[in-house]
Parts: structure tokens; C-alpha cells; sequence
């Protein structure tokens, strides 16, 4: 990693706050996942894409599978220092990202 970062948390150790320091930050899996959204999901998607709707409008009910999105999934460890009392540990965290396809 090419810039250690100061964090607003808390030292699990001594509870200090402002003193958690990430030292790195390691992909441990990545993979793609592809689901299909219902069709609940995809109607709130293109609802909040469309904007609001007007107050007498009907409210659609859709039936079956809506269109495939395309997931990716990345699981990272976190390892953080107290700068305190020198305290380490480390979190694992995953982090998805949707695509169209």
C-alpha cells in the first residue's frame, strides 16, 4: 500500500480514538458472481432512475426474472496499528461491485 492512512476508530486494545493507523490492505479472494435481479428489483431501479412518478400513477406488479447483473466480489484484509499502545489486528471485509451485462 503506498499511503498509511489515520483512521477515525477505535483501538480494540486501549479505546483510544484517532490513533488507528491502516498498515495494509491484502486482496485475499476475487470472484464474479451472476444473478438474475427479480423483477421487484429491477422495478426499483428504473423507478429511482426515472424519478419520482406522479401521485396517480398505478403501481406496476411484475411477475418472473428481471434482467442478469454481473458481481463483483472482492475480500480484502485490513490490518490496523494502534499508534497508542501498538496494539495490531486485522479485519476481513468483502466489497461488491454490480455491473450490467
Amino acid at each position: 500500500m503506498s499511503e498509511i492512512r489515520t483512521f477515525f476508530r477505535h483501538c480494540p486494545s486501549c479505546g483510544r480514538r484517532f490513533e488507528v493507523r491502516l498498515e495494509s490492505k491484502k486482496l485475499l479472494k476475487d470472484q464474479t458472481v451472476t444473478t438474475m435481479l427479480n423483477a421487484s428489483e429491477a422495478a426499483v431501479k428504473d423507478a429511482l432512475i426515472a424519478g419520482p412518478a406522479p401521485p396517480a400513477a398505478p403501481v406496476p406488479t411484475l411477475m418472473g426474472q428481471g434482467e442478469p447483473v454481473i458481481v463483483d466480489v472482492e475480500t480484502f484484509q485490513y490490518t490496523y496499528k494502534c499508534k497508542h499502545c501498538g496494539h495490531e489486528w486485522s479485519e476481513v471485509r468483502e466489497e461488491e461491485h454490480a455491473e450490467k451485462s
